[in-house]
């Protein structure tokens, strides 16, 4: 019953994080213009457009060549949130709030961004339904799981797995919901949910120590998101890199030889 108790706490725990942190201003991606920020320049405009309206992958492009163009958004989001980590109090409802400490929501706050980017780029549809700035429960459950990916949760990945072999084009969006919300995988996302819980109310405790310690504190503080964020990042890229869905053989159409008669051409 104790530990009942305890994982439904920690689940809470992480719901209010990830609420407070998608509170946070610029942590909604818009997947078009990502792509075409992220791709323009490397690729032809019809390979871009291409791959905006259906999927890097179905545009042909190999998950190798998109490996720069993803540790390049990592190293982009790892450089702000460390930058960001010692800051004590953020504007608005936020710091009113006064449930969750500013660094470690700014800390999901990237996390959420870094995950739609790698997302996006390794063929996920948006994340964020439609212009919606808060996330739906279907959402909330996807990253969730990206974040069971990162911090090697149990169950993560195979869970990932599972929405994503069901996953094609326009259809993902509600084949992912069917599966998040029917119960297929959705007690893997509660106890992911349980284990990031209580994973982040050790963080928080060691960082509160951390800041016990005027300036140096901020420094202990911003070197542990440093040394932890940027290697969590390359793990989800690396797991999404490797799905069929980020594959472009996966959308070449193989045609039969013809073996002769009226239908073949001359």
């Amino acid at each position: 019953m104790a530990e009942e108790e305890a994982e439904g706490q920690a689940v809470e725990t992480l719901q209010i994080v990830i609420a407070s942190a998608a509170q946070i201003p610029g942590v909604k991606i818009s997947r078009e213009k990502y792509l075409a920020s992220a791709l323009r320049g490397k690729f032809s405009p019809e390979v871009v457009a291409l791959a905006i309206a259906s999927s890097p992958a179905a545009a042909g492009i190999s998950p190798d060549e998109l490996s720069p163009i993803a540790d390049a958004s990592i190293r982009y989001e790892a450089t702000k949130v460390t930058a960001l980590s010692a800051v004590a109090g953020l504007p608005g409802g936020l710091a009113a709030a006064g449930t969750v400490p500013a660094d470690l929501a700014q800390y999901f706050a990237h996390v959420i961004r870094i995950s739609q980017k790698l997302a996006y780029l390794y063929g996920w549809e948006n994340i964020f339904e439609g212009t919606a700035e808060e996330l739906d429960d279907e959402a909330k459950s996807l990253l969730i799981l990206f974040m069971g990916v990162m911090f090697g949760a149990n169950g993560a990945a195979d869970a990932v797995a599972k929405i994503a072999q069901n996953a094609a084009g326009a259809a993902q969006k509600q084949i992912a919901q069917k599966a998040l919300t029917k119960g297929v995988v959705y007690p893997v996302v509660k106890k992911v949910s349980g284990y990031l819980g209580v994973k982040m109310t050790r963080d928080v405790f060691a960082k509160g120590v951390s800041k016990v310690i005027p300036l140096i504190g901020g420094v202990i503080s911003g070197g542990i998101t440093l040394a932890t964020y940027a290697p969590m990042c390359l793990k989800l890229k690396g797991y999404l890199a490797e799905l069929e869905m980020a594959n472009p053989r996966a959308f070449v159409v193989e045609v039969a030889p013809c073996e002769g008669g009226d239908d073949c051409e001359k």
